[in-house]
């Protein structure tokens, strides 16, 4: 069961950062790419959550799981700070 919640988890942040890039290509508003980017990241660290703890129970993501939602939370306030307006 907790490998159901964890591929849902990773799905639909996925799932979220398609449909804001593809808001992003039709509009072309910055902020949209910017949290398309922040999703993807978060879509990424869910898939290595699912990957850490369900298919590698013995090897230890911990410090790529950290990296990865460091960098998407940067892009968001990246994007929130400097390109909205």
């Amino acid at each position: 069961m907790v490998s159901v919640v964890y591929s849902l988890g990773a799905l639909t942040s996925f799932v979220c950062a398609v449909l804001l890039l593809r808001g992003y290509w039709r509009g072309r508003r910055k902020l949209l790419l910017w949290s398309g980017l922040c999703f993807l990241g978060l879509g990424l660290n869910s898939s290595l959550i699912f990957v850490d703890l369900v298919m590698l129970p013995e090897t230890d993501l911990y410090l790529a799981r950290l990296w990865t939602v460091l960098l998407a939370m940067a892009l968001m306030l990246y994007g929130l700070i400097w390109e909205s307006n």
